[in-house]
């Protein structure tokens, strides 16, 4: 027992000991770090993987949509030369065009063809299938624009218009005489 003692009370002892504990412990916490690190890789290993398939299969369904479009705008192509396809897009363009002159300019020619333009262009966008929204909306809800589903009042206004309104206005500002009674 004596000789332990003696043994332990050297410093180069102390200092081997000490020496010994700390690369134990740095051994564990390589150990407890490179366990550590392979359960990430492991993880990364399998979010890579699951981001691969997941970008697989938007890649499939993308090929299939691209696909499936094509088809749609030949299909389109095909039923439009019809003829009575091209009629009913014919009689398409002519409600717009007459629904937008109305609602513009009432009796002037130019509107007329510049609302019958503007139906073709639509129409033509739809057909592309660039405006679905609009077209839906429209069909539901008439006008999009309130500058064009209302007339313009005070910029663009008639004489025979200011006529009418100052005669309105006059006769409402009179006061209305009321029967006498006896």
């Amino acid at each position: 027992m004596d000789t332990v003692l003696k043994f332990f009370s050297q410093p180069f002892v102390w200092g081997l000991c000490l020496g010994l504990l700390f690369f134990l412990l740095s051994l564990w916490g390589h150990f407890k770090t490179k366990r550590e690190f392979r359960r990430y890789r492991r993880h990364l290993s399998d979010k890579l993987e699951l981001e691969a398939r997941q970008y697989e299969l938007v890649r499939k369904e993308k090929e299939v949509l691209a696909k499936e479009n094509e088809n749609l705008r030949l299909r389109i192509g095909q039923l439009s030369e019809k003829p009575d396809q091209k009629l009913t897009r014919d009689l398409e363009i002519f409600t717009r065009a007459e629904k937008r002159m109305m609602i513009q300019a009432p009796g002037f020619a130019g509107a007329w063809e510049s609302a019958k333009a503007a139906a073709v262009d639509e129409l033509t966008a739809e057909d592309q299938g660039r405006s679905l929204p609009k077209r839906l909306f429209s069909r539901i809800f008439g006008a999009a624009n309130p500058r064009d589903a209302l007339p313009q009042e005070a910029s663009v206004s008639s004489p025979s218009s200011q006529a009418t309104d100052a005669t309105v206005s006059s006769a409402d500002s009179q006061p209305q005489s009321q029967p006498e009674s006896r």
